[in-house]
């Protein structure tokens, strides 16, 4: 339970995340940084480790990665990271799907990395692009086509068993995180191209079955209702900042689920205040994994690696290294903005790494 009595040891700051002078500022905090913590401020950089072991952190590019959908219409995405609440994926299909594709196990969140296309769905047709967040909730059923002419794509899955829902709004009101006026919800639209046998992929975790029909199922005249397919463009997602002080990731909070938060980190303005530290502080976030995809941007001048999926397990440290930390306070008057466009996920129980990610990782296939 949290407390608000703080006790203060030795030798510190006199605010939270300010004025450091020299010190590594190192966050030991519990339920993803709403609950009890500690500042630690080290002497050292509390990254600066080499690892042993199968408890470590794990990071591969989207190009070293590859599904079964990357070179066969029939093909599947490949699984990264899973627990019992949750499973990240990895499609790269660029040819459209000579099926339909229906989840009865949970909701399935694709983040558009590269690409362009529509999810054609019994609610009407979802176009992408890079930097949408496509939801298809539990058991819709949908078909991908990729555009043509559109470069190889890439897309992040995030399978919840679990509902993913918008936070409440709190005290910002209903337009933060979002406008819900900026999210795009499909038309009806019939169709009847293809056949005569309209095929339906059943996915259930690791197991799939199908249903075979003799109409196109995506056959809706209308639909009214709470419950429906949508895409949301990170471009139309609202940071929010604070110019004397970075504020923690649970500000950056965009969807959840039972054991599974979604996080945007966004082209924003930086931290005023002299003596803010900019950067993200050291952690080691006690009881969440978190697992980023680096979709572009830069970082004080820095370029993001795009493409890069990283995790990392719950009670390890982590964090912008300190070269980069040092860079940022010296080039403070540089820079105004932080132009980053990171997505990541935290999950309350411990991921299994999947072999493909692991190999694609430099690690044990």
């Amino acid at each position: 339970m949290e407390s608000f009595i703080q006790f203060r040891k030795g030798t510190t700051p006199r605010h939270v995340h300010r004025d450091l002078d020299g010190l590594k500022d190192d966050e030991l905090g519990r339920m993803g940084f709403v609950g009890r913590q500690a500042q630690l401020y080290r002497r050292n950089d509390p990254t600066a480790y080499r690892y042993e072991g199968p408890i470590r952190p794990t990071d591969a590019l989207v190009g070293d990665l590859e599904p079964t959908d990357l070179t066969d219409p029939e093909g599947a995405p490949v699984p990264l990271l899973s627990n019992a609440d949750v499973r990240f994926l990895l499609s790269r299909r660029s040819a459209p799907m000579p099926f339909f594709a229906r989840n009865v196990s949970g909701d399935e969140l694709f983040f558009v990395h590269r690409g362009t296309g529509v999810f054609q769905t019994e609610f009407g047709a979802i176009p992408y692009e890079p930097g949408d967040w496509v939801l298809l909730p539990k058991a819709v059923t949908y078909r991908q086509i990729p555009d043509a002419d559109s470069t190889a794509g890439a897309f992040l899955i995030v399978e919840t068993r679990d509902e993913l829902t918008v936070p409440k709004p709190g005290v910002l009101g209903r337009h933060f995180p979002f406008d819900p006026s900026t999210v795009f919800v499909p038309e009806p639209e019939v169709l009847t191209d293809g056949g005569p046998e309209w095929r339906v992929r059943l996915t259930s975790g690791e197991q799939t079955g199908w249903l075979v029909y003799d109409h196109n199922p995506c056959d809706v005249e209308g639909w009214k209702g709470d419950y429906f397919p949508f895409k949301l463009n990170i471009r139309d997602y609202n940071p929010i900042t604070s110019e004397s002080i970075h504020l923690p990731p649970t500000v950056h909070l965009f969807l959840q689920a039972e054991g599974v938060v979604v996080l945007n980190f966004l082209p924003r303005g930086a931290e005023m205040r002299p003596g803010a530290e900019r950067m993200p502080w050291y952690h080691r976030n006690v009881d969440y994994d978190e697992v980023a995809l680096f979709h572009g941007g830069s970082l004080f001048g820095i370029d993001m690696p795009p493409g890069l999926i990283s995790h990392a397990p719950q009670g390890i440290h982590h964090g912008p290294p300190e070269r980069a930390r040092e860079r940022a306070r010296r080039k403070f008057p540089d820079y105004d903005r932080i132009e980053w466009e990171v997505m990541s996920i935290d999950v309350r129980r411990p991921l299994t790494v999947h072999p493909a990610f692991s190999h694609a990782a430099g690690g044990p296939a």
